[in-house]
């Protein structure tokens, strides 16, 4: 809203002028990720304290790690703040006529309101069962679907003209946009709401350790960042999406502010997550900026692609599948349950293994990053 409000005073006083640099994404992304680091800052120590004050602790697996019983009773829900830290600025800061904007926001908060309900029912039930998980999948596929359904079926001014032509478009990883494959809108709606999903989930499974999830979401979220400010880039009369052969969605560059805003708060709460953990972020921030990074991979036309970029995401949810398949298919087989895992999700079996808490979150961190540059590499090799 700073935005629209001081934007247009640019024209109103001669010494005023430099307002006009509001314009530029740039200038607004690294406002937005200031704005998210400082509130962070200064928000964390007070917010934790409260979380103390209120009881509000982790509960821990009994048959978890035997070095995860002395998380127990370490605040949590401190995703409560990274949604605020990171709500607040992208309103402040990107173009309030976005509908992109609004529409990833809306699943942001709606997904962190269903986290939340199940983290405060584990804390009031003292066991980490929490919200049942039809109920949680329940309110998660009628938030994707009631947006994701707007944006295929939607009409009208409030989506992009360029977005009505290309949104039926599927890219190909590490192919040019001219090669993309174009799906019946009924199959793209339920495509994109299993992205949402399922990323959110998935992004909910690696948040097992300490700092182990918010680092790859970061990022994820930088990768994103430079995948929408490209994408919605115009340079003079030099088109660089045309250029680059990938989908020319001019609308999507303002999501370069709000991914600066997820980046400015990813980096706050890591300062307080970090081994050893202050604060945990429970799933109130660990659903909702897992529906975030589904949103933005299927608005800046990186479905596929983001299956590569969230590869620590998606190797951690085959691995609970892999595990929960094949103990109920030995367990009707030969009457016991038998695992190929030490622990699932699989940071779990490091640590089982042996591996210190800290190597298993480091060595994933590492290889997101790699990822994220073989991810970054299909802007050129295509």
């Amino acid at each position: 809203m700073i935005y629209l409000l001081l934007y247009p005073l640019r024209n109103a006083y001669s010494w005023l002028s430099w307002l006009n640099v509001l314009r530029y994404i740039p200038f607004r992304t690294i406002l937005s990720t200031l704005t998210a680091m400082v509130m962070s800052f200064a928000l964390g120590p007070w917010f934790i304290r409260r979380l103390q004050e209120k009881q509000i602790g982790q509960v821990v697996r009994d048959d978890g790690p035997q070095s995860h019983l002395s998380k127990r009773g370490t605040p949590t829900m401190g995703g409560s703040l990274i949604l605020f830290t990171m709500v607040v600025p992208t309103v402040l800061w990107a173009d309030p006529h976005n509908t992109f904007v609004w529409l990833t926001l809306i699943v942001t908060v709606c997904y962190g309101i269903v986290g939340f309900l199940d983290d405060y029912l584990k804390i009031k039930k003292k066991n980490s069962g929490g919200l049942a998980g039809r109920y949680k999948l329940v309110g998660q596929v009628a938030v994707a679907a009631l947006v994701v359904g707007y944006l295929f079926l939607g009409k009208g001014s409030f989506l992009p003209a360029d977005w009505l032509q290309h949104r039926d478009h599927l890219a190909l990883p590490f192919r040019a946009y001219r090669h993309a494959i174009v799906l019946p809108i009924g199959l793209y709606i339920g495509f994109g709401i299993f992205l949402v999903v399922g990323t959110s989930n998935a992004v909910n499974l690696t948040d097992g350790l300490d700092g182990l999830a918010i680092g790859p979401v970061i990022i994820n979220a930088v990768t994103y960042l430079i995948f929408a400010y490209v994408t919605g880039l115009t340079l003079g009369s030099f088109d660089i999406a045309r250029y680059l052969d990938i989908p020319p969605i001019r609308s999507t560059g303002e999501l370069t502010v709000l991914c600066g805003a997820m980046i400015g708060s990813g980096v706050g709460f890591l300062w307080y997550n970090t081994y050893p953990a202050s604060v945990f972020m429970g799933d109130v921030g660990a659903l909702a900026l897992g529906g975030t990074l589904g949103m933005l991979a299927l608005v800046t036309k990186n479905e596929l692609l983001s299956a590569l970029l969230g590869g620590v995401f998606v190797v951690e949810t085959v691995s609970v599948i892999i595990q929960t398949t094949y103990f109920q298919y030995t367990k009707r087989r030969y009457g016991t349950g038998r695992r190929i895992f030490l622990m699932a999700p699989i940071h779990h079996h490091f640590e089982k293994k042996g591996w210190a808490e800290p190597k298993v979150i480091v060595r994933f961190w590492i290889i997101s990053i790699m990822l994220a540059l073989i991810a970054l590499s299909n802007l050129k090799l295509r």
